[in-house]
């Protein structure tokens, strides 16, 4: 649903090399002609504009697949097979694995000799479930593999719109000076899926919607916004100030934490009009399983740059709308001069929508047709669909 739809968007903008292949790894026993009938059904409905065929015929030649148990290094042989034994070749190994299997696989690589000073390996959130859990992860990690040579990615990262909230605070000079506490009242970070867990419930019931969504994507969304201008875009760079952001989060004490923190699960219903199952009546689903698949936290950073501004993050399955955005909610103004009160005006916000639509949208103040001196919220837009096609 999500990498062979974003591997065929890098092909078509010629980004893979001619000779390049995806061999994708997984239980099933597929032959070769059966798992491309699975990605024809399974994967091309996901790309957002329906491919050319030759476009889709040239993607499906790069395709390769292999069956084997990733924790049985017996069964490894097939992928041996399947590669070309030449060690000048970069090989990626992306594990989009439980993090519990990173170490087993990684290990199983470096026993069939498939680890070459050219190799990398990916590694997809979550690193492990807690601080424990992600140390042990690197130390595993980093006995097969060179730290040079690993990769830790949180997909979101790679949105337009994510990567254009970089542009927006550092390409401009326009909001630095009211990014800060004097100016602004609140920061909002929603992420709202219309879907279940789907076929990740194995995954999902001990992960839940804070370990899965909220201490990755949104919290990186967080540092972005928080974050203090990095010395370059350089990573390093851009990850020391994200780090900073971290550091300064304020701690939650036991009362803060159940005033601050609410979780929930969801329940049968409709979506879109059609009955939904709720998440204990989803297939294999544990009985009476307490795994949030909602969570909305209120957060706070310590300096002086935000000292006071409260951060709320949310996220959860099987909510109205599927909706990805950033609201800056600016303060109310401190006095009207107008003939209407005060609290008649809506503050200014920043909108960044991350999806469906992406793109930003300035909530301003202004006055309406007519002889009176009204004033109504408007709204400056900018689509990048539309604005970079």
């Amino acid at each position: 649903r999500k990498l062979l739809p974003a591997m065929y968007a890098r092909d078509v903008c010629h980004d893979l090399p001619d000779t390049a292949r995806i061999v994708c790894v997984g239980r099933d026993d597929f032959s070769q002609e059966e798992f491309l009938n699975f990605i024809e059904k399974n994967s091309k409905p996901h790309i957002k504009e329906m491919p050319a065929d030759a476009a889709w015929a040239r993607f499906l030649k790069r395709i390769v697949y292999v069956a084997l148990n990733a924790t049985d290094v017996a069964t490894f042989g097939p992928l041996v097979e399947a590669l070309r034994q030449d060690e000048g070749l970069t090989r990626v190994y992306y594990l989009a694995t439980p993090p519990h299997l990173f170490a087993t696989i990684c290990d199983n690589l470096a026993e069939t000799s498939l680890v070459t000073p050219n190799s990398r390996v990916v590694l997809e959130k979550p690193l492990g479930r807690d601080l424990a859990s992600a140390k042990q992860i690197n130390l595993d990690v980093g006995k097969v593999f060179a730290e040079s040579q690993i990769y830790r990615i949180d997909h979101y990262l790679g949105k337009e719109t994510v990567q254009n909230l970089l542009a927006l605070r550092f390409g401009n000079i326009l909001f630095e000076p009211l990014w800060r506490r004097e100016w602004i009242s609140d920061v909002q970070i929603t992420i709202a899926e219309k879907i279940g867990v789907g076929n990740r419930l194995g995954y999902y019931d001990t992960s839940g919607a804070l370990r899965d969504m909220l201490q990755n994507h949104l919290l990186q969304l967080l540092c972005i916004v928080a974050m203090e201008p990095p010395t370059s875009i350089a990573p390093d760079a851009v990850r020391d100030a994200k780090l900073q952001v971290l550091r300064s989060l304020k701690r939650f004490t036991p009362t803060a934490l159940s005033q601050n923190i609410v979780r929930g699960q969801y329940r049968s219903g409709h979506i879109d009009g059609q009955q939904v199952p709720g998440y204990r009546d989803e297939p294999e689903a544990p009985k009476g399983s307490k795994t949030e698949t909602f969570v909305a936290m209120k957060a706070e950073i310590d300096t002086w740059r935000w000292a006071g501004v409260p951060f709320y993050l949310r996220t959860g399955k099987r909510m109205a709308d599927r909706l990805a955005e950033i609201v800056v909610r600016f303060k109310p103004i401190p006095h009207s001069i107008f003939n209407q009160p005060t609290n008649s005006f809506q503050p200014n916000s920043l909108v960044i929508r991350l999806q469906p639509d992406e793109g930003l949208s300035m909530n301003l103040m202004a006055k309406t047709p007519g002889d009176s001196m009204r004033l109504k919220q408007a709204e400056l837009e900018l689509d990048f669909r539309e604005q970079f096609t």
